[in-house]
């Protein structure tokens, strides 16, 4: 199974490439399925309301009613109706990429399997709105959809009276029955409106908008879509009659002709069977999980950097549980911890520079420590040095491009691991002539948030910050996917001449004299938890 979908991630990440040009990471479609597909929920809605302003909801005004929308109303109602039709198949489309794209990415089970189970009756909600919205329509499409789907919810157990008896003849279709398919249109999309709020309760920042730019662009090519295929009904429904030949939106409606050529029965148990699939995907099989991230209350000053820095609001902060002079205190939920070290990087005592033998931060990660990173970091600074100042010392992401084993490569949970003190370390301490950080593609951040954390620190734009006195050139920051193997050692070759061309890092103190370097096993500053080291 593992290999089956690294196959798929390999080719889903080449096939978003695609659009990185002509979008930029930030615009590409494929790394904003989420957000568009929130986006498209209040296109849907809006054009929705705008058109039952003129919307009749009687059985015989209603074809007539939307005959008037796309007739006399074009330039506004009528474009309403198509954006409304086109947004809803876009939404679908969305959806069911978004869900096969979490599947190959791996980001269903284990501690995030609550997003996926609560967007699986998302989806079920979706399809259920389309196929009432299709019944108000009230032409041949709308009877066939009527009488099907009625035919179909009979088999069920549960209805004192078949439903279908309703569409036997004209006389025995009333207004209240229709006023109720009326109310279903409109509580459905509701009740999913509160199932994607349930959907990202345990997302930290949840983004629900995608870029401006995208946005425009998808409204835009709604429009033209909308003007140049306006959607229009067919002949008005026709009790009496059978419709002999209809035009299906195959996006929601493409399986009803299976319930006109398979037993209602056989369909049901499928439509059961696949249901519960969906709910028990995340445990098929299960996936062990690496130890949660620890709080060491002697070093954690209730300072709530983790807590802002978490993806998945694994950490709150609760009252002191010891003598410290402070406050409060982060306690991590392990039920919600996918261990990616992004609050490690984000603790003010993740510091490398202390002289601690087995140097202990305010939140770890039992598995991969900030102690491990330094011990590994200092490994490489004892190896004999060339001379040649072109020394380049990577630390990779371990799911993206560069997690495979090279010289002077180390792999870390999620680039947003690394907290900037390490970066000044090496640099300081004479173990690299430049460093590079190697994560996942802009786009697509695996733990959401480390790419953009990581590229904010450094800007010194969110804390904890870069130091000024660590110089930016000396820094390689290289974002890509799975399938873009050869990118790293491509860049890492280029930054190590570069480097050669700048020669050997100098450390200069605040007054611009050039200090020795020290070497990789000197003592290091004395630094007190929650305390940085000063410029």
């Amino acid at each position: 199974m593992n290999a089956l979908r690294a196959a798929f991630r390999r080719g889903f990440d080449r096939f978003e490439r695609v659009f990185d040009p002509l979008f930029g990471p930030d615009w590409n479609p494929l790394g904003n399925l989420g957000q568009l597909g929130w986006y498209l929920f209040w296109i849907v809605t809006l054009t929705g309301v705008y058109l039952f302003i003129f919307f009749d909801t009687g059985v015989t005004d209603a074809y007539a009613s939307l005959q008037w929308i796309s007739g006399d109303l074009w330039w506004h109602a009528g474009l309403t109706r198509s954006l409304h039709r086109y947004a809803s198949d876009l939404l679908i489309v969305v959806m069911l990429i978004h869900i096969l794209r979490e599947w190959v990415y791996d980001r269903y089970r284990g501690h995030r399997w609550f997003s996926w189970v609560t967007g699986v009756p998302i989806l079920w909600f979706v399809y259920m709105s389309g196929i009432t919205g299709y019944w108000l329509v009230w032409d041949k499409l709308a009877q066939y959809v009527a009488t099907t789907t009625t035919e179909f919810l009979d088999a069920l157990p549960f209805f004192a009276e078949p439903i279908a008896r309703n569409f036997l003849t004209p006389e025995m279709l009333s207004s209240r029955f229709f006023t109720l398919m009326v109310f279903l249109h409109i509580a459905i999309p509701l009740l999913m409106l509160l199932m994607m709020w349930i959907h990202l309760q345990r997302i930290t920042q949840a983004q629900t908008r995608p870029p401006r730019g995208l946005s425009i662009l998808t409204l835009v090519a709604l429009v033209v879509v909308s003007y140049v295929y306006p959607a229009q009904s067919q002949a008005p429904a026709d009790l009496a009659t059978v419709p002999a030949v209809i035009g299906l939106d195959w996006i929601i409606l493409g399986l009803y002709p299976l319930l006109n050529i398979l037993p209602a029965g056989v369909i049901w148990t499928s439509v059961l069977a696949i249901t519960i699939l969906m709910f028990g995907i995340p445990w098929l099989p299960p996936r062990k999980e690496n130890p949660a991230a620890v709080v060491d209350l002697d070093n954690c000053n209730g300072c709530t950097r983790c807590v802002a820095d978490c993806p998945y609001t694994a950490i709150t902060m609760v009252a002191r549980t010891d003598d410290a002079p402070f406050r409060r205190e982060a306690l991590v939920d392990p039920d919600r911890c996918v261990s990616c070290g992004i609050c490690m990087g984000a603790c003010p005592s993740s510091m490398p520079f202390r002289s601690d033998e087995n140097l202990i931060t305010g939140i770890d990660l039992p598995h991969r420590s900030l102690n491990d990173l330094r011990t590994e970091v200092n490994a490489i600074g004892a190896l004999p040095k060339d001379g040649s100042g072109g020394r380049v010392l990577t630390f990779a992401c371990e799911h993206g491009s560069g997690n495979q084993p090279a010289e002077g490569r180390i792999s870390v949970a999620c680039i947003g691991q690394i907290p900037p003190s390490m970066l000044d370390y090496v640099l300081s301490r004479d173990i690299a002539d430049g460093i590079a950080l190697a994560g996942c593609s802009e786009r697509d951040c695996q733990h959401r948030l480390g790419v953009e954390i990581t590229k904010a620190r450094i800007a010194r734009e969110r804390d904890p910050y870069l130091r000024k006195r660590v110089p930016r050139e000396r820094l390689l920051t290289v974002w890509a996917g799975p399938s873009e193997r050869g990118k790293l050692p491509g860049r890492i070759a280029e930054f190590s001449d570069k480097l050669k061309a700048m020669g050997p890092f100098e450390k200069k103190s605040k007054k611009g004299h050039k200090l020795p370097l020290p070497t990789t096993d000197a003592p290091g500053e004395t630094v007190k938890p929650n305390q940085e080291v000063g410029e």
